[in-house]
């Protein structure tokens, strides 16, 4: 049986493999580099391996530092880290070419999460799930679902040169324990859900313009 770490993150890629200008890696590529991982760390060191080879130039790796090329010169430098309670580390996970940004995965102590830079101007955002670029670049989705210690929405996103900014969040009236998001188009999001207690593999769809929608007001 498959550690819950590595079915979490073959189920995450799954969900989100349709979308454009990523290079994700399949679910069974996923099973492939990390069936013998020794934690979701190592996985995703792994993983990092494998997307360096199929994006050249995005960023490299020496030792424990990874260096981010930054557009159109400079880099960003991720140091990991090592504490008594785990520390920090980061992987290459994927590159947005449509908006020009490289998106990390973070394992800080025993919790995940992703970071998204742009290249132009080195902003740094925080993400508590993985991001999914809308058709139109103009906005990213997350869905950040999970028995503990997630945060229970799906988020959506709006795309600046001066970052992410969060524009509106969604709650389910149920509790789910997993979820994935993508694009039917800009307007349209499809999320593939687990309720608990249920089956996994439910639909359903949620536009935009919905009400349900919490608004965020810009800081």
């Amino acid at each position: 049986m498959r550690p819950p770490w590595l079915l979490a993150a073959a189920l995450s890629v799954a969900a989100i493999a349709s979308h454009t200008g990523a290079v994700p890696l399949g679910s069974a590529e996923i099973t492939r580099l990390c069936t013998d991982a020794e934690g979701p760390a190592h996985c995703a060191r792994r993983i990092e391996s494998e997307q360096m080879r199929r994006l050249p130039g995005v960023a490299t790796r020496d030792g424990d530092v990874l260096k981010v090329a930054l557009y159109p010169s400079g880099t960003a430098t991720f140091a990991d880290v090592d504490t008594v309670s785990g520390g920090t580390s980061y992987a290459l996970w994927d590159y947005l070419s449509e908006i020009n940004a490289t998106v990390l995965w973070v394992m800080r102590d025993d919790d995940a999460s992703f970071l998204l830079v742009q290249r132009a101007t080195n902003r740094q955002t925080a993400l508590p799930a993985e991001p999914v670029l809308s058709p139109d670049r103009q906005r990213i989705v997350t869905a950040d679902f999970c028995p503990t210690r997630c945060e229970n929405l799906l988020v959506v996103w709006r795309v600046s040169r001066d970052g992410l900014v969060r524009e509106s969040q969604w709650a389910p009236k149920e509790r789910w324990i997993d979820a994935g998001a993508r694009w039917k188009s800009a307007e349209t999001l499809i999320v593939e859900y687990t309720p608990e207690g249920g089956e996994a593999g439910r639909t359903l769809e949620r536009r935009l313009a919905d009400p349900g929608w919490t608004r965020i007001r810009a800081q």
